[in-house]
């Protein structure tokens, strides 16, 4: 047995995860006069939120006078094919705005329009040009702007810390998580009244992905074992340009920002193949009011829409099926061609990351040459189930935002709600866990719960001779990539689910040698429960759903099955099986069905022209 010691912590608020969830959820809980903790598992200002490049979407109106809340919250549920929490959808729409501006309040440095407004560019799915956006920085510069202010304003924060259990008190509320330092090994316990979920990403269980080594799922994994529902995990969005070559940065972003200032798809052939798989419901001469959205043509002075602006998850599949197809690029994607399209300073000044990207790490200068670009996994649609006025989780003491947090996007994220999502849900957490924490009064942890969980946490560490958990992390990627990738059959979903049943068994007697102190082998060994329990439920949650729907695609059942757009698919931990259950949707009101009705215009063409 390895002896540790725990360094303990109380405070009313503890948030996990510092990025733009956790961190405007502690300017909030701070605000409301809670002492508040921010706990990350990497270092302040190294969140996955950085990765957010093309922009913050809000119905500003700065560019398109004829954008509303209204028409934000439409776009979201078709691009979410109408599986979203009605009400979450409904109050980003009509808050995004505000979150907009007070990141401006606070120092946040837009890019402008001629008359110094804060400019806004096209992202796929919006009907208008909605995304606020600085340079293709928008999520480092939304990181620095928020973290400057939460510091200041008085969050204590924990770097490099790695929860690897939430603890309840004897009512079965939340009031404890356990972590480990992960530099030098030490234990730390965190007790408070109310904690706020905030680490999202679950990318790093498949092989291919825009993910850093960070997200591991602990978030979804920490939620479900602690008692909450997760809900929606078959939906995970393969963002449609990843880099493809070199190796070594394989799957790293390329901001949608590309398409969003003229990028063009093509094939090896040279052909822009996006014309070939504009869905029906686009081009058609009528559509219901369930379309997607209007017709897409390339006329930009008329509000219409270049193909390679459709939503992720159609771009993703039209990739992967030119690949298929044997018209992909030398190395496995397609071609992003922006050079022929903008002028080299164009390119330079509004897309300096993607520049040096390219530059940097292959080699590659995209004011002259296309980029090779396909499909990489990017971001769970799934997590939490929470309440959406004030992301409570479905357990007492546990609140969710950001990514961790399920039904903000339904089936398919649209590009730009992410960053929205985040300011949005992460102010009405950190209110919400703040204003509960005040009124409670204290709790006991059992020290036997806290011992059992501090000798599961070492159980690596007391099996040096064990399986190495590179191993099996490196099967588990090349298992989700294979058999719950971007196209999925019911055979290989059920491979899947055998293969991580023996995963399990693996785990088990993983081990890792060395003491405490910087011991990567580790923390990957304890990483991989996390893996495991997002793997299974994403898995098994997508074998139920026998239909194709936003980020998730059944080769075997292509089409969207309307029984099951009437229903959410939600996961629970019974004993230690992950289980899955279909429950109906929230009933959207009359006045919101409303503004489907008759929405997708005959020829999608808009007469309003853009402000100057």
């Amino acid at each position: 047995m390895v002896n540790a010691s725990i360094e303990t912590h109380e405070f009313d608020v503890v948030i996990i995860g510092a990025g733009g969830a956790g961190l405007r959820a502690a300017i909030e809980s701070i605000d409301s006069g809670a002492k508040t903790a921010i706990v990350c598992k990497s270092l302040l200002g190294k969140a996955h939120t950085v990765m957010a490049e093309g922009g913050i979407a809000a119905a500003l109106r700065n560019v398109w006078k004829e954008d509303s809340w209204q028409v934000h919250f439409r776009d979201t549920m078709r691009g979410g094919k109408m599986l979203n929490n009605w009400r979450m959808a409904q109050l980003h729409a009509q808050e995004a705005p505000d979150r907009v501006n007070e990141l401006e309040e606070w120092g946040a440095l837009f890019d402008r329009t001629k008359d110094g407004l804060i400019l806004q560019r096209d992202f796929g799915g919006h009907k208008y040009a909605r995304l606020a956006h600085v340079g293709d920085r928008t999520g480092l510069e939304l990181i620095r702007t928020l973290q400057q202010k939460a510091v200041t304003t008085g969050a204590e924060v924990f770097m490099e810390v790695k929860i690897v259990e939430l603890l309840h008190d004897e009512n079965g509320a939340v009031s404890g998580a356990l972590g480990f330092y992960r530099n030098n090994g030490s234990f730390v316990l965190f007790k408070a009244k109310s904690f706020i979920l905030a680490a999202g990403g679950i990318g790093k269980s498949w092989k291919f992905t825009s993910n850093s080594w960070e997200s591991t799922g602990d978030g979804h994994a920490l939620a479900l074992w602690a008692g909450a529902d997760l809900i929606d995990m078959e939906f995970v969005q393969f963002h449609p340009t990843g880099m493809v070559w070199p190796l070594s940065v394989k799957g790293l972003l390329v901001t949608e920002g590309v398409r969003g200032d003229g990028g063009i798809l093509k094939n090896s052939e040279g052909k822009r193949f996006m014309f070939e798989y504009i869905p029906q419901m686009f081009a058609a001469e009528t559509a219901d009011s369930e379309a997607e959205g209007d017709r897409w043509y390339e006329d930009k002075a008329n509000n219409r829409r270049p193909p390679e602006l459709l939503p992720r998850d159609e771009v993703a599949r039209s990739i992967n099926a030119e690949v298929k197809a044997g018209r992909g690029s030398p190395h496995g994607g397609v071609f992003l061609d922006i050079a022929s399209r903008r002028s080299p300073e164009y390119i330079r000044r509004r897309l300096p990351s993607m520049y040096h990207q390219f530059k940097e790490l292959a080699d590659v200068d995209i004011t002259v040459t296309p980029m090779e670009v396909g499909p990489t996994c990017h971001y769970a649609m799934g997590g939490v189930r929470v309440d959406p006025d004030t992301a409570k989780a479905t357990v007492e003491g546990l609140y969710a935002a950001g990514e961790v947090a399920g039904g903000m996007h339904g089936s398919n994220r649209l590009g730009g709600n992410s960053l929205s999502d985040l300011v949005v849900f992460g102010r009405r957490a950190g209110l919400a866990a703040a204003q509960s924490a005040l009124e409670k009064g204290s709790s006991k942890l059992s020290e036997s719960l806290v011992e059992d969980a501090l000798n599961r946490a070492l159980k690596p560490l007391n099996n040096p001779e064990g399986e190495n958990p590179y191993t099996i992390q490196h099967d588990l990627q090349e298992t989700m990539q294979a058999l719950v990738g971007i196209i999925r059959t019911e055979s290989e979903l059920v491979e899947a689910v055998e293969k991580l049943e023996e995963f399990k068994e693996r785990v088990k007697g993983v081990g890792a040698k060395g003491g405490v102190k910087f011991n990567a082998s580790w923390h990957t060994a304890l990483d991989l429960n996390s893996m495991l329990t997002v793997s299974e439920a994403c898995a098994k949650a997508a074998l139920m759903r026998k239909e194709s729907r936003g980020g998730h695609t059944r080769d075997d059942y292509p089409k969207a099955d309307p029984e099951f757009g009437k229903t959410n698919h939600v996961v629970r931990l019974q004993g230690n099986d992950i289980t899955v259950t279909p429950e109906p949707l929230p009933v959207m009101p009359d006045e919101l069905a409303s503004l489907f009705e008759g929405a997708a215009q005959p020829t999608g063409i808009t007469e309003s022209k853009e402000v100057k």
